[in-house]
């Protein structure tokens, strides 16, 4: 299935795109999402075991499944105060 993956901060900065169209099979969790990432943008590497991942605009666990009609959003943890 055709996903679109919206990046933001320092993941858009380091892709150098604001998100990356992928194929991948049905029945892919949020996990391996993040290995088909990597694969097709390879400057996300240094992100790969910290990148947050929302699925419909909610943090999703690795084991989430994702739908060819989910909506996707990664972008490393955030702070401040």
């Amino acid at each position: 299935m055709n996903i679109h993956v919206h990046l933001f901060a320092a993941a858009k900065e380091a892709a150098g795109r604001p998100a990356v169209q992928l194929v991948i099979p049905e029945g892919t969790t949020v996990a391996e999402l993040r290995n088909h990432l990597i694969e097709a943008a390879p400057a996300l590497s240094g992100f790969k075991d910290i990148l947050l991942v929302a699925v419909n605009n909610e943090y999703a666990a690795p084991e989430a499944i994702i739908n060819a009609t989910d909506e996707i959003a990664c972008f490393p943890p955030v702070s401040g105060g």
